[in-house]
């Protein structure tokens, strides 16, 4: 089985952060909806198509009107998929809303909180206000929705770990099954990193950082969280099943502008132009890039995406996959780590430790083969 996302660029307003692509042009909803379904039925063959998992992201799903996401819900078939989540703005969800997504085959909603500050909201230029998240959550609720997860950003400039501390205590009381974490980055092209490069915002500190992230893993895990994947934490039962089969490298079929597809072999990903992307699938072709995967490039993945989750690198399959020399070579880099106390090696697993989380990044560059 396999997973489907399906990419709504829509946004009322872009967040000063976001390097996803996104356009306000909301007009072009009805066409981009009948974009879609042509591209599904375009693409019938790629991989196995009994969707475990459907995921619609954006951009902000939730702007689109009633009907336009009744009629997408219409074209996929939900009959084998265990969850089928929707991300939301906090502010779209009205009672109306929440009652049309129990209409729908939708059983987990994804908002972006991101903070409880109405100060740092307008910083980054989201359009909610901080009660309009507990609005939302009582709203889903009442609708039947028993799978609710939360994003949170830290490190905004000039936070202090009271005000970090602050928004998990606000989050924790939304007793939501599912809670995301980030540290706010600075992404080439988004006005975030223009302020940057300008001078007129400054970085958080890197020790102010890490304290604020094992804070976060701290309070979470001992509220009864499992600390199931770097940034992303869940009540027993509650992972994310759709982004756990990403870091399991389960096949997915990404649709619509920019959407990215993986079938283990080859990497894909359609044209980010909303325009250019109608065009072509009304005329029946599909504006994608493709690049096939080695055998290293597939290694390389099955590393940096395995040590992003709690269990880790599983050595045994990774031997049966990609053979004696790159398990051999895995071991020879993991030493360091396992020494400095980074990477721990235990139950024929190869897992990051509390310490090695934070600087996961360069534990798992130096772990892939070249």
């Amino acid at each position: 089985m396999a997973g489907l996302y399906v990419h709504i660029p829509f946004c009322k307003s872009r967040c000063i952060y976001c390097g996803f692509y996104s356009t306000t042009s909301s007009g072009m909803a009805e066409k981009y909806v009948s974009a879609l379904c042509r591209e599904m039925d375009l693409r019938s063959g790629y991989c196995d198509q009994e969707w475990q998992t459907v995921y619609i992201g954006g951009g902000t799903p939730s702007t689109l009107p009633h009907d336009q996401l009744r009629r997408l819900f219409s074209h996929i078939d939900c009959s084998h998929a265990t969850e089928i989540t929707i991300e939301c703005n906090p502010d779209d969800v009205t009672h109306d809303f929440a009652s049309l997504l129990s209409s729908l085959p939708v059983n987990r909603v994804s908002m972006g909180a991101q903070t409880f500050d109405d100060s740092r909201l307008r910083f980054l230029c989201r359009r909610h206000g901080a009660a309009d998240v507990k609005r939302a959550v009582d709203n889903l609720r009442s609708a039947g929705i028993d799978n609710i997860s939360v994003d949170l950003i830290y490190g905004f400039p000039d936070e202090t770990i009271d005000q970090w501390d602050a928004d998990i205590t606000t989050a924790l009381s939304l007793d939501v099954e599912h809670l995301s974490a980030y540290c706010l980055s600075y992404e080439e092209g988004t006005p975030l990193h223009r302020l940057l490069a300008e001078g007129k915002v400054t970085e958080a500190d890197d020790e102010l950082t890490r304290r604020m992230y094992y804070h976060l893993i701290d309070r979470l895990t001992a509220a009864g969280y499992e600390h199931y994947e770097i940034s992303n934490f869940a009540r027993p039962g509650r992972r994310s099943r759709h982004n756990s089969s990403y870091w399991n490298s389960t096949p997915y079929m990404g649709i619509g502008a920019a959407a990215h597809s993986y079938d283990i072999n080859s990497r894909q990903w359609n044209i980010s132009d909303l325009l250019i992307y109608i065009k072509e699938v009304e005329q029946g072709n599909l504006p994608f890039e493709l690049e096939t995967l080695d055998i290293t490039e597939r290694y390389n993945d099955t590393v940096m995406l395995s040590l992003r989750t709690l269990e880790g690198i599983d050595l045994p399959a990774l031997r049966s996959t990609f053979g004696s020399g790159l398990h051999t070579y895995l071991l020879r880099q993991a030493i360091q780590y396992e020494e400095s106390g980074l990477l721990i090696h235990e139950n024929d697993r190869l897992h990051l430790s509390r310490e090695g989380l934070y600087v996961s990044d360069m534990v798992m560059s130096d772990l892939m083969k070249v």
